[in-house]
């Protein structure tokens, strides 16, 4: 197949790079609207849709990943016109353009488009309520691909994190080492979701054929902000900085913050028989990359 990465300097967009090296059966186009220097990348404005759909047609494109999005949550709440742009019009653009030509389109959504009300792992049927300017583009996002694709595969995740870009892994090592101190949310609780996780989930739904639906993947497992943040630091060997627990009224955020975000992803393990790493594993893993890599 001919596959399209967008966002392709993202935290999962430069995972799906190195997926692709494991994936030699498939030609890849990445693209992202900034190239680095020396990067192979392409160029493409996912928000101009002829030239979107000029793209998908001269390289034949027969699946899109679509990478990109405005993940700023709280500079959502103050920008949503370019929030809207980014997280629904132009994933509308991209698959209707691979819809034209029969192929799939992979959109990644997230666990925002729910209130965090729930009290249980969340399922793909719930209805979903988002209470944030990023979570009703989201989910915004989430429509416009259904209604231009036939053949979709909208994954929720939460927690996103790697060892590309910024992310709440990094920062917390980074503020353990400067800080004596941190306070950190410990009433919002979820599930992280390693970024490389879930470029291997995406590539396993991709060979295995496309079975059209929203899906719900993070690493296994509960845990808290505040306990994440224990766990980034025992494993990094940070031992000089205090992490005390916070309640999320002591932190006010401009867009509101799910308290419950742990995603249910029975369908998706079902569907495709893949076993989903738990999530102390997973952070592990990437902590020691960090580390080998400074």
């Amino acid at each position: 197949m001919n596959i399209l990465v967008t966002g392709c300097n993202g935290q999962l967009g430069n995972e799906m790079q190195l997926q692709a090296k494991g994936n030699p059966q498939h030609q890849y186009f990445f693209t992202d609207v900034v190239i680095p220097e020396g990067s192979q990348a392409l160029l493409l404005d996912i928000t101009n849709e002829a030239e979107v759909e000029a793209f998908v047609e001269e390289n034949k494109i027969d699946c899109v990943v679509n990478c990109a999005a405005f993940t700023v949550v709280d500079q959502a709440e103050s920008n949503e016109d370019f929030c809207n742009l980014l997280n629904n019009i132009a994933p509308g653009y991209l698959a209707k353009a691979v819809g034209k030509r029969g192929g799939s389109m992979v959109q990644i959504s997230t666990d925002y488009v729910f209130d965090g009300t729930s009290h249980r792992p969340v399922t793909e049927d719930l209805p979903t309520c988002p209470n944030s300017v990023y979570g009703r583009t989201k989910l915004a996002g989430e429509e416009s691909v259904k209604a231009n694709c036939k053949d979709f595969f909208i994954i929720r995740t939460a927690w996103l994190y790697s060892t590309f870009g910024n992310n709440f892994v990094k920062t917390m090592m980074r503020l353990g080492k400067e800080k004596p101190e941190l306070g950190v949310i410990f009433d919002q609780v979820g599930t992280p979701t390693y970024a490389r996780d879930l470029a291997v989930a995406i590539f396993t739904a991709i060979n295995k054929g496309i079975v059209a639906g929203i899906y719900h993947f993070s690493n296994e497992g509960v845990i808290s902000w505040y306990d994440f943040t224990k766990a980034i630091h025992r494993i990094a060997g940070i031992t000089t900085c205090h992490v005390k627990p916070l309640h999320t009224a002591e932190y006010p955020t401009p867009a509101a913050r799910p308290h419950y975000s742990v995603l249910d992803k029975t369908k998706i393990k079902q569907t495709y028989n893949i076993e989903i790493p738990y999530w102390e594993e997973s952070l592990k893993e990437c902590i020691e990359t960090l580390m080998k890599n400074c």
